[in-house]
């Protein structure tokens, strides 16, 4: 397994030695997913941080009347977890499945820990990205609340530029907000438009 990707993305937050790269690389695995197929599902405990190196996964939550909500789409070079599950190790609210057949890297829960204590530049790393994944999360909220459909479908495509033309239409939907239909009414006007 390659962890070259892994391993640029640390790369620019935090400047590893040999020594420490082989470390961290030792902590990892390696893990194929087939398209729809699930990582987690609600209720399950996560006790594994996931980097995606191929494919794509998403996390989203099913309301009680069946519908879908996507938070967050998982390209190469993202992480994806449940973060109020692996924080605090109690069942979790998000599914996480494969929208293509996917590899991941995984690092358990508890190498994380040894890890920040033997390198806590990594401890850094991690904390920068869950800065950015905060203040991204805060931004799509306030977005949410105060955007227009099309502005937020807007800000989907600028967030997920590779993922616009290959995912189902379904699943953008999800992610905005909007039913399949709305969005679809919705981009046939803009083609009119233009």
């Amino acid at each position: 397994m390659d962890y070259g990707l892994l391993l640029q993305s640390i790369a620019k937050h935090v400047s590893l030695s040999d020594a420490e790269a082989e470390y961290v690389v030792s902590l990892l695995s390696y893990k194929k997913i087939k398209k729809k197929q699930f990582l987690f599902r609600e209720g399950d405990v996560h006790k594994q941080a996931v980097f995606v190196t191929e494919g794509c996964l998403r996390s989203y939550s099913i309301d009680k009347n069946g519908f879908e909500h996507i938070l967050q789409f998982a390209p190469p070079g993202w992480w994806i977890s449940d973060m109020q599950s692996m924080i605090k190790q109690e069942p979790g609210m998000l599914y996480i499945d494969a929208v293509d057949d996917t590899k991941i890297i995984l690092i358990q829960r508890s190498d994380l820990q040894d890890m920040y204590a033997t390198i806590p530049k990594m401890e850094r790393f991690f904390r920068i990205l869950s800065e950015n994944a905060l203040a991204t999360y805060q931004h799509r909220l306030i977005d949410n609340l105060s955007l227009s459909a099309f502005e937020r479908y807007d800000n989907f495509c600028k967030s997920y530029p590779s993922l616009v033309a290959c995912l189902p239409q379904k699943q953008v939907a999800a992610y905005i907000g909007v039913t399949p239909e709305f969005l679809s009414k919705m981009l046939s006007k803009v083609s009119a438009k233009k």
